[in-house]
């Protein structure tokens, strides 16, 4: 081999050999959690009865949710009664949303124990994650259902401004009218 051929192996070798050398799985760290599947924060969520993006499909398509509904009251201007429906609305999702995610995190909390402690089978793994599939649904359908719910207070001016003080469309909402 020549040396500039062999300068230019080098050059293009130790790079990558330095690189698979230090190469760390994005999951480095994380055995240390409690759960390893779930963050601190994400745990926090669950617990708290936080959306999490579960509504994305509705509060994207002019279907407000309720929490926000409420922060955006005054601007929205709801009349008592939208505030009283709107109010009650949130309090129902969230109460469903907090026992959803308490389970989840239970759940989530057991199949890490059963690898934790090698007892893990092909049967409880079964079991648990079609248990954690079933109450993500639930709880997706939960946040899902609020903004169900809000479309049927607000009127189609009171969703487009949502949607404009959330920035989205502006006036977009009134094309799809009152459902």
């Amino acid at each position: 081999m020549s040396k500039p051929t062999t300068m230019f192996a080098l050059f293009i070798i130790i790079p990558i050999f330095a690189l698979a050398q230090g190469q760390h799985s994005p999951y480095a760290g994380q055995q240390q959690r409690e759960i390893k599947a779930l963050s601190p924060e994400e745990i926090k969520m669950y617990l708290e009865g936080h959306g999490i993006g579960l509504a994305k499909a509705a509060e994207l398509n002019h279907y407000p949710g309720p929490k926000h509904v409420l922060e955006l009251a005054k601007q929205l201007n709801l009349t008592a009664t939208q505030s009283a429906q709107t109010q009650k609305a949130y309090d129902k999702m969230h109460a469903e949303a907090v026992r959803l995610g308490k389970l989840i995190v239970a759940k989530e909390k057991q199949l890490d124990s059963l690898y934790a402690t090698q007892k893990m089978s092909e049967t409880h793994l079964r079991a648990i994650v079609g248990d954690i599939a079933k109450l993500q649904g639930e709880l997706r359908f939960t946040h899902l259902n609020a903004h169900l719910e809000m479309k049927k207070i607000l009127s189609p001016q009171q969703v487009a401004k949502y949607d404009e003080l959330r920035g989205y469309e502006k006036g977009a909402a009134q094309q799809h009218g009152k459902h």
